[in-house]
């Protein structure tokens, strides 16, 4: 019998995203809603399993877990990109790690969703009319501002697009985008502090690797404008969470919104949930319906092309 392990499910959907009754005849398929931080609960856990489903980068697995876990001869993991997975440790131990396909647009969409929301206040009015309130904000205008986009890869040049439909100015960086690259998108390449300091809403669209982990600090906060706003869908580590709280609770930046974090789930008690001026998402920028489906078909289909004995169908990479 083969089984397999999906993890960190947190909704509960995996099993209904793909049709799992078309693998081989006495494949047993265990969906988790919870989530364990405790490598040695999670190896407990997973140590009758052949296989492991796991959700993007909700699970690390690194070496001392992959080597509390003989039996597992499979991990998939939803994406092509991961962080969390010790790949040269897996292929060691002679573990299969397979990826799946995702969408372009889903993260670019919650983005808008964001600023949006930060800049016209929709979740504390939103919040005020259901306690019978009217009408306690004012809202910031997009047309004329300038939002400056840190990366201009797929998921920044979608952002461009639509700043560019809103009449914004859009300025880019990255460290290897060049001014015509950034002009092919309707941007002005400049340098990342000029960006900083010429925006009104800056928007993180980088990969997390040794160049970009704590990019934004408090250096690069106090450079901002004191009406600006900060919004970061990409990883957590980008961004120094413990200056960013400190720069909102003074007033140094006007907002911020996140919907991924250094540590997640986010601790109960973190300062950040505390703000009022944070809008704050639970990492929702690949959670769309299309999306889990593509994730959980192609991993049915990685585990039966793996049963068959056919190569892996994705290859996922590690960071940069």
């Amino acid at each position: 019998m083969n089984r397999v392990a999906v993890l960190d499910d947190y909704q509960g959907v995996a099993l209904q995203m793909a049709d799992w009754s078309s693998l081989p005849g006495g494949t047993e398929v265990n969906s988790f809603s919870d989530h364990l931080e405790d490598v040695e609960q999670l190896a407990t856990r997973l140590a009758g399993y052949d296989i492991v489903v796991a959700m993007r980068e909700r699970t690390p697995f690194p070496r001392p877990l992959l080597e509390r876990l003989p039996k597992l001869r499979l991990l998939v993991a939803t994406g092509r990109r991961h962080t969390v997975i010790d790949l040269p440790a897996a292929h060691e131990m002679g573990i299969v790690v397979s990826g799946t396909r995702g969408l372009g647009s889903n993260t670019s969409e919650l983005t808008w969703a964001l600023i949006l929301s930060l800049l016209r206040r929709v979740p504390a009015e939103a919040t005020a009319m259901r306690s019978g309130g009217w009408q306690h904000t004012i809202g910031v205008d997009l047309a004329g501002k300038t939002l400056g986009i840190l990366g201009l890869g797929s998921i920044g040049r979608r952002v461009a697009r639509v700043a560019l439909a809103f009449d914004m100015r859009v300025l880019a960086w990255s460290q290897n985008l060049t001014p015509a690259a950034a002009a092919e998108s309707g941007a002005t390449w400049c340098e990342k502090d000029a960006l900083l300091t010429d925006s009104d809403v800056i928007t993180i669209h980088l990969v997390l690797s040794e160049r970009t982990r704590r990019l934004i600090g408090a250096r690069e906060l106090a450079c901002m404008k004191p009406g600006a706003y900060l919004i970061n869908t990409s990883r957590g580590l980008i961004v120094d969470e413990i200056a960013l709280a400190d720069a909102l609770r003074a007033g140094g930046i006007a907002g911020a919104a996140l919907d991924v974090y250094a540590t997640e789930p986010l601790p109960p008690d973190h300062p950040l949930r505390t703000l009022p001026t944070a809008v704050l998402t639970p990492h929702l920028g690949y959670v769309t319906e299309n999306t889990y489906r593509n994730f959980y078909r192609d991993a049915v289909e990685a585990i039966a092309a793996y049963l068959a004995g056919s190569p892996i169908r994705v290859v996922i990479e590690a960071a940069d």
